[in-house]
């Protein structure tokens, strides 16, 4: 099973990965109208124009720079560079310490310092500026911050040893886990609590995009929340508590080509 699942990532079409992405979206935007965690006064179809706009900004970012991927991949296999000969880890844990390593420097670390670095904190506040966080928020990300996250993703393939489909594994991964996380639903607040405990829920990254600090610069992690946790990231909030958005009314109509010069909007 694990061989087949390797072999289709080895061998996976932009279109594949793209059908992916979309049949994330369509799945938990259903289950979002059946099991809301907050309704919205909003149009939804409307709101998620721009976010899916944005979703394919990154698509074009990622399909255009996807060949750095293969190149970094052939090179770190062919002279064996990397944590994995270093640490001789072969096998199925070859795979999860990938998953995770990309994890950690493709997600968690590349989102902290979009955090922590202004410049980068104004190209990624786009993401934070929507205020009706639902499963099409997950990719509303500045081409600018696609190419970020793209970068911190190539270094995490010659620090890991990355193979070229655990990555493309691990991105169809994360593609999920962010609709998942990002979705409008409600689950049963000790489910949702105890699966926290391995991976990112709902209910912990919605904490995340509370707009008063010092939440909102908690739980970065995507897919393992691990990271939060062991980097002293993590944070708990009334869910019902949480105002999603930014404290200012710039792109309050959520318009495409505003939301685009948000980074460059003088204060």
């Amino acid at each position: 099973m694990l061989d087949q699942i390797i072999y289709f990532f080895d061998n996976i079409s932009s279109t594949q990965r793209g059908l992916i992405l979309a049949l994330g979206i369509t799945v938990f935007w259903i289950i979002e109208g059946f099991i809301p965690f907050r309704v919205f006064s909003y149009n939804k179809f409307k709101h998620s124009i721009t976010n899916i706009l944005l979703t394919l900004t990154t698509i074009i970012v990622n399909f255009s720079l996807a060949f750095l991927i293969v190149i970094s991949c052939d090179y770190v296999s062919k002279n064996e560079f990397g944590l994995i000969s270093l640490l001789n880890i072969d096998g199925f844990l070859r795979i999860i310490f990938s998953l995770m390593i990309l994890d950690f420097i493709g997600a968690y670390l590349a989102h902290y310092v979009q955090h922590k670095i202004k410049p980068l904190w104004l190209v990624h506040a786009v993401h934070h500026s929507d205020k009706y966080v639902d499963t099409t928020t997950a990719n509303r990300h500045h081409p600018i911050e696609s190419l970020v996250r793209f970068i911190f993703t190539v270094f995490a393939v010659f620090i890991s040893e990355s193979s070229i489909a655990v990555v493309f594994l691990y991105q169809s991964l994360s593609v999920v886990f962010s609709q998942f996380n990002h979705a409008n639903i409600k689950l049963n607040s000790h489910v949702d609590k105890i699966m926290s405990y391995l991976v990112v829920t709902p209910d912990m990254h919605k904490v995340h995009h509370h707009s008063y600090m010092p939440y909102t610069d908690t739980n970065y992690g995507n897919i393992f929340s691990i990271w939060d946790r062991l980097f002293g990231t993590y944070s708990e909030l009334d869910k019902e508590k949480i105002i999603y958005g930014i404290d200012d009314d710039y792109d309050d109509k959520n318009d495409f080509f505003k939301v685009l010069k948000r980074p460059f909007k003088k204060d």
